[in-house]
């Protein structure tokens, strides 16, 4: 069975993949499927450059609409028309993944994205304002969805320590000198393994060594320690969003 290279294939490689293209598009499902698996690290990067994020196979839907336009391309391409394949399949991808996000807006446009409709060299219809704005939109939607997804687990963590995320207001402390000095505590806790391990296993602070180590006092430490609890889980944590709102 035939091996196709990656990336940038060169004028024989394209001949050999249009001739399983061309097999394919006669009922030869070997050839087609042959095309699909062999081509799976293309159609992973396309949709992962058209999302502007990593796309995961098993886990987004992208990939299942990426695959399915792989698909289409098969059975739309014509040699004598599309001089590359892998050219044609990119931009029959890039729509298809547009289309899906466009599928998630709400949002009503006031003029027509036809409007900005463009023909490459090839006489693909390509439209930069429609992939531009829909790209956006949906990259925007993922990272709301990845904050609320960082809040529940960050809540969750929390509750481990008898907080919770609500209170987290009402127990920073209201001076930003106290609460700069309550964030280096806890990054003092978080770089030092032995005190980390310590608020981790008894989910309290080790007083006494911090006493010793930091330039607060013990009263300090027992008036801040819910908060610097709560600074010590969020930066010892995966939280990517929601740490940027302490950086």
């Amino acid at each position: 069975m035939a091996r196709f290279r990656f990336g940038r294939a060169k004028r024989a490689d394209d001949s050999e993949l249009h001739s399983w293209v061309e097999l394919a598009q006669r009922g030869d499902d070997e050839a087609r499927e042959n095309v699909l698996r062999s081509y799976r690290p293309f159609i992973l990067r396309v949709a992962s450059t058209t999302a502007k994020r990593y796309i995961h196979p098993q886990d987004d839907d992208e990939f299942s609409v990426a695959l399915l336009a792989m698909n289409e391309a098969i059975d739309r391409f014509e040699p004598g028309r599309n001089a590359s394949f892998l050219h044609f399949a990119e931009t029959v991808i890039r729509r298809r993944l547009i289309d899906y996000f466009r599928a998630q807006q709400n949002a009503r446009r006031a003029q027509p994205w036809s409007d900005f409709d463009v023909q490459d060299d090839e006489d693909n219809v390509v439209n930069y304002a429609e992939v531009e704005s829909a790209v956006s939109a949906h990259a925007l939607e993922m990272e709301r969805l990845n904050r609320v997804h960082e809040i529940a687990e960050y809540s969750e963590a929390l509750a481990e320590y008898g907080l919770s995320f609500q209170e987290l207001t009402d127990v920073a402390p209201k001076h930003a000198d106290a609460r700069a000095s309550a964030m280096e505590v806890a990054r003092t806790i978080v770089g030092d393994a032995s005190l980390l391990r310590y608020v981790r296993e008894r989910k309290s602070l080790p007083l006494k060594e911090l006493t010793d180590r930091a330039s607060v006092s013990r009263k300090t430490l027992e008036r801040q320690r819910k908060y610097i609890l709560a600074v010590v889980v969020l930066l010892s944590g995966d939280y990517e969003y929601l740490q940027t709102y302490i950086s």
